[in-house]
Parts: C-alpha cells; structure tokens; sequence
C-alpha cells in the first residue's frame, strides 16, 4: 500500500513537471513574439556590451563604484564614438550622393547629344573595347535607359534613405537603453542564467567565453579591415580624380563586410572606366593600388585582428555573415557568426555528453563493412 502511494506521488510529480515545462515552453512562445521585434537590438546590445564592459568597469572605478552613473556614462561615450563620425560621414555622402544622381542625367544627355563626336565615339573605338567585340553594343540606347531611369532611382533612394532613418534612430535608442541594463546588471543577469540552465558550469563559461571571442573576432577582423579598405580606395579615387570619393568610400567598406565581396567591386570597374576615358596613368595606378595594396590588407591584417578568436571555419563563416545579413540587416555580419558559434558550440557540448552512445553508433554502422 505504502509503495503503491509512492508510485502514485512520483507519477503526479513526472506529471506536474511535464505540464509546467508545456506552460513553460508555451510563454516562452509567446514572450519571443512580443520580443522579436527588438531581437537586433537586444542582441546588438548582448555584442556589444560584451566587448566594452572593460569600458563600463573603469568608468564604475573611475565614479567611486556606482553602477549606474557608471553605464550611463559608458552609453553616452560609445554613443558619442559612434554617432559623431557617423553622422559626419553620412552628411558628406549624402551631399556627394544627391550631387552624383543629379548630375548623372544632364551629363548622360549631354553624352548622347555628342553622339560618335563626343564621350561614346572615344568608347566605340578604344582598342580595348574592339578587342572584346563591345564595340558593337547600341551605346546610345543604354545610355538613353539609364537616362531615364535615373530620377526614378533618385526618388527611391530618398525615400528608402527617410524609411531607414526613422528606423535607425529607434533601433539606436533601444540599443543603448538595453545596453544600460546590460551593464549595470549583466553579471546578476549571467549568474541567473547559469542558475537556471541545467548546463555543467565549464560548458556555460565555454558558451560566454565563445560568443564574447567571436564578438571580437568579428568586429576586428571584418568591421576594422573594411574600414581600412574602404579608406584606401576611397583615397586612391580621390588622387585619381573620380567624383564623389567619400560614398564610394562608404560603398566599398559595406562590400567589404560581405565575404568574397570587396572593395574590388568597385574599384576595377572604376580602373577600366579610366582607361576607356583615356586617362590612362589613372586607371593603371588603381587598377596596381587594388591588386598590389588593398587585396593584401586583408591577408596582412587579419592574422593580427582576429588571430584563433573566431575559432570557425571559414565556410561557415561565409554562410552565416550572408545569412545574417539577409535576416537582421547589415548588423547582421555580427549577429549571424555570433548565433553559428553558439549553434557549434552547443554540438560540441552534445559531441562530448553523447560520446560514448555515437561511438557505439558509429562502430555499429561500420561493423557491417568490416564483415564483407
């Protein structure tokens, strides 16, 4: 009788536990809708916060120990780091921007005008161009469809570029009001994650230690290499003498965050442009600057950016920084390695508990072989 209560006791206690994790996995549903329109933020600010807390604890030091005036000091100055070069770069491109797309269609009328005198004459009879058989390519009428689909361009960017803003400035507000609470209360945060996960704590720390490495990583060796490509290019355009130098500037670094995508997108087509314009030193200094210098930052500064950090290969590198930012945005060549190294890590966890039950599989599926 005794065991039989006790039977009855254990199966309303399996069953108490079930239905609570049921209402437990059905909240958590239906909190990460409520939630997910925030999920960039949130995670942008996880990155973050992570990589500058060395920041917030001088700040807390430097502040006598209090916490909060400590991370609203770090919020203020990262904001201060990033909005005022921000905003002065976007202001220049934005100028360069509107005077290139308003100056494109008179003087792409001017060109067709000028007909085989003028501009597309020197093209049609470029040895270069004869030599590739684009001699033979209607010019005119090209040049006369992107005449006309250029205020259609201008009107989208304008109105694309007002959406965004508005987009940006929110995200950025809740960006930093997340990163407030992450500093001041991430370390309680963290012990009650771990308290909750049911993970031995060497695979928790090996979880923190692998997405703040691979924060870093990803930072320094995609957002600092770009920067650096991006500059140089833009340089080299400028010295060149190519219009608008700053946004393409600005193009080539966002080129450069996306992998086996660079600043060479940009600056080949530009390298070509000159020597069929005639500008022939031009074109061969840009064309040599991007083989010679700016193809080999990458290889020259990467090892020391970034180093074993990343811990990824670099296929899954590809798939997840392009996955990332298809789903979350540019933010997402940060977001993507970040959720792929958590996903790796966890299928390393699962190598190590489940080992001997995939080494029993494994040598199970090989035995047939052995026997033929």
């Amino acid at each position: 009788m005794q065991g039989e209560r006790q039977d009855q006791r254990l199966y309303a206690q399996k069953f108490s536990r079930t239905y609570l994790l049921i209402l437990l996995l059905l909240a958590a549903i239906l909190f990460f809708n409520i939630l997910k329109i925030f999920l960039v933020p949130i995670l942008l600010a996880t990155v973050v916060t992570s990589m500058c807390y060395p920041l917030y604890e001088a700040a807390v030091k430097l502040l006598n120990g209090r916490k909060t005036a400590g991370a609203i000091l770090s919020c203020v100055l990262l904001l201060l780091l990033m909005l005022v070069p921000i905003y002065a770069v976007a202001h220049m491109v934005a100028l360069e921007g509107i005077d290139l797309f308003r100056s494109a269609g008179p003087k792409i009328q001017h060109i067709i005008e000028q007909g085989d005198k003028g501009l597309l004459g020197t093209i049609q009879n470029n040895a270069i161009v004869q030599l590739l058989g684009l001699h033979t390519i209607d010019w005119k009428a090209s040049l006369k469809d992107v005449a006309t689909n250029v205020g259609s361009v201008v009107t989208a960017v304008i109105n694309k570029t007002s959406q965004g803003t508005f987009h940006v400035v929110t995200d950025l507000f809740i960006t930093l009001f997340t990163m407030f609470y992450f500093f001041r209360d991430g370390q309680g945060l963290i012990a009650r994650i771990k308290y909750l996960s049911p993970l031995d704590d060497i695979y928790e720390e090996g979880l923190i230690h692998r997405f703040v490495s691979v924060s870093r990583a990803t930072i320094k060796g995609t957002l600092v290499i770009g920067l650096v490509q991006g500059t140089l290019g833009g340089l080299t355009l400028w010295i060149c003498g190519v219009g608008s130098p700053i946004l393409w500037a600005v193009v080539m670094v966002i080129l450069s965050v996306i992998p086996l995508v660079g600043t060479w997108l940009v600056l080949y087509p530009a390298a070509i442009i000159q020597l069929l314009l005639g500008n022939v030193w031009q074109g061969i200094a840009i064309f040599l600057i991007t083989t010679i210098v700016i193809g080999n930052i990458d290889n020259l500064l990467r090892p020391r950016l970034v180093g074993r950090d990343a811990g990824m290969h670099d296929l899954i590198i590809f798939f997840s920084t392009l996955g990332g930012i298809s789903v979350f945005g540019m933010v997402g060549f940060i977001i993507g390695p970040v959720i792929a190294v958590f996903f790796l890590t966890i299928l390393d966890i699962y190598s190590i508990e489940f080992k001997s039950t995939l080494d029993i599989a494994g040598k199970a599926e090989l035995s047939p072989g052995l026997d033929t």
